[in-house]
């Protein structure tokens, strides 16, 4: 049995997988997300259709905090792509434009496993509140899994300029 979810809602939940796993392909492949990729530049598109789509979902009663992680992820997509497009500030750019893709990933997985303890499994699903211990520590957990991630893409960019 699946959880209820309107048409929007299904859309959104399937292209969010999908910017995810893209997300992954590129980390695997190309240590960091760029535009420059296949993988990246379908997890960009794809994200900001995501964002957008959340944008339009009001299941839990109005403008809530999936709304405002929503626009971050507008934002960071957009400051990484600037970063990545234009360089602004020389060398550092591509640091910069790391951090904003990778906000992101992060942007994607919180709402995401949220979603799916709060959903599933159907009719006793695994958490009932925000406050729940168990999604807090999925929410450290992928702060902590950013923090790390985005200092290994920092320090496999700095040693590649090095070359």
């Amino acid at each position: 049995m699946l959880p209820p979810m309107t048409l929007l809602g299904w859309i959104h939940t399937v292209l969010g997988v999908l910017a995810i796993a893209s997300a992954v392909i590129c980390l695997y492949r190309y240590h960091f997300l760029s535009v420059s990729t296949r993988s990246g530049k379908i997890y960009l598109i794809v994200t900001l259709l995501v964002a957008g789509s959340a944008l339009g979902i009001y299941n839990q009663g109005g403008f809530n905090i999936a709304h405002i992680l929503a626009i971050l992820t507008l934002a960071a997509a957009g400051f990484g792509y600037v970063m990545e497009r234009f360089k602004p500030i020389g060398r550092l750019s591509v640091y910069a434009q790391a951090l904003g893709y990778s906000s992101t990933l992060l942007f994607h997985m919180i709402p995401a496993i949220t979603d799916f303890l709060r959903r599933l499994p159907v009719g006793d699903p695994f958490v009932d509140s925000f406050t729940h211990p168990l999604l807090q520590g999925f929410h450290l957990a992928f702060l902590v899994l950013f923090l790390v991630g985005y200092g290994w893409q920092c320090t496999r960019l700095r040693l590649a300029s090095q070359i």
